[in-house]
């Protein structure tokens, strides 16, 4: 593994600040010059207009995010350096998740690594490499976690289109040895399966698995609506805490067929229904029809994935709130969650305040959560720190 530094980044005046309190990245508008003639993914020193070294990362020519910070110290960036920050990474896990045998084993930047995400699945990992710097190491890093980890297999999705944006290919497949690319997961008290091959990202969406848990310790005897429920986790938990009943909806027929294959796992399939449908449409459906839920749960995709998006995403938040404000009872619970990190919490707040308003129903807030702790945040870096969980009362 290259650790020899090939270029030297330096910083406009009065541009160090950020990087120098934490921040990772470094935008290529930030940059006064390079010396030296990197390619992507190569080694880079990061310095003020001074000077001054910040630290040392992986250059890509090619993407806006010119760099990205390993270290901040002047220190070698091989196979001992990786191996010390994945092992940190396993030790964190082992400190704080439990109950569960899928699990976020790396988050990029919340682990000091930016562009390498790491999924645990029982014996397998599914691991991407969204970076220049860490496709390059990708090898290494496989040995390094097959060691470290003893897995059965690591498996590669290489498909996210943002590998497109640092001018890699896409594709998938085992990298580390073989077998299903179907594996069973326990969850709490619930058993699923993931389709680590087709799967959205890794096959499975670990960051909501406290939430899931917490939502579903207040749906005892309550009907339940589980919008955009995928396949039907959320759903499932509450069926399992005692929940009276589950309406699923989705518009993926595939994600729907999975979810029913979730319910009779776990041996909840008589109190889960499961609708393909539009979800705005199917609950303005709903609502015209009379129909109550004691308990909505609205986990929608990213609906902002760039800024420009976000006056858009911020309309549609309220509109999907709003209709499940009106067919929820009295006394009822909103779960209303937002994956888009460039809507932040006070926007969110605002939207789903906005949608009470309208709906005039009063709602008091039971809990504000966000992603499970196998997603640490880096204090410096809000990008890291994207989930949004409300848990609110509707009052009246």
């Amino acid at each position: 593994m290259p650790h020899d530094v090939r270029a030297r980044v330096r910083l406009r005046p009065g541009r160090e600040r950020r990087v120098g309190g934490g921040h990772l990245w470094v935008y290529d508008n930030e940059i006064d010059r390079v010396e030296g003639t990197p390619e992507a993914g190569d080694l880079a020193d990061v310095v003020t207009d001074r000077g001054r070294f910040l630290g040392r990362g992986t250059i890509n020519p090619r993407s806006k995010i010119r760099v990205r910070l390993l270290t901040r110290a002047d220190e070698p960036v091989d196979e001992a350096f990786f191996a010390r920050r994945l092992e940190a990474a396993a030790a964190l896990r082992r400190r704080v998740v439990s109950g569960t045998t899928a699990y976020r084993l790396v988050f990029g930047e919340g682990d000091l690594l930016p562009g390498l995400i790491v999924d645990a699945y029982a014996d397998v990992l599914v691991a991407q490499a969204l970076t220049a710097g860490i496709d390059r190491r990708l090898p290494a890093l496989v040995d390094l976690l097959v060691r470290l980890c003893g897995a059965r297999a690591v498996y590669l999705r290489n498909d996210a289109k943002s590998r497109t944006l640092e001018g890699l290919p896409l594709g998938h497949g085992f990298a580390h040895g073989g077998g299903p690319t179907e594996i069973e997961i326990q969850e709490g008290p619930a058993r699923f399966v993931v389709d680590i091959a087709r799967g959205q990202k890794t096959g499975w969406f670990c960051d909501q698995r406290e939430n899931r848990l917490a939502v579903a310790g207040l749906t005892r005897d309550a009907e339940v609506i589980d919008a955009f429920c995928h396949t039907g986790a959320f759903g499932v938990h509450a069926a399992l805490a005692g929940a009276a009943s589950v309406l699923g909806i989705d518009s993926s027929a595939d994600a729907l067929a999975l979810a029913r294959r979730h319910a009779a796992q776990n041996g909840v399939e008589a109190r889960c229904t499961f609708r393909e449908a539009d979800v705005f449409d199917e609950l303005r459906r709903l609502a015209a029809a009379g129909h109550q839920a004691d308990t909505v749960i609205l986990d929608p995709p990213a609906f902002a994935r760039t800024r420009a998006a976000v006056p858009r995403a911020l309309a549609g938040y309220k509109e999907i709130n709003l209709q499940a404000l009106r067919l929820l009872r009295p006394g009822g619970l909103l779960v209303s969650c937002s994956c888009s990190w460039h809507v932040d919490e006070g926007m969110f707040w605002s939207a789903v305040a906005e949608a009470a308003a309208d709906a005039k129903r009063d709602l008091r807030l039971i809990e504000f959560r966000s992603q499970a702790r196998d997603h640490p945040m880096l204090a410096a870096m809000p990008e890291t720190r994207y989930l949004k969980c409300l848990i609110l009362q509707v009052i009246t």
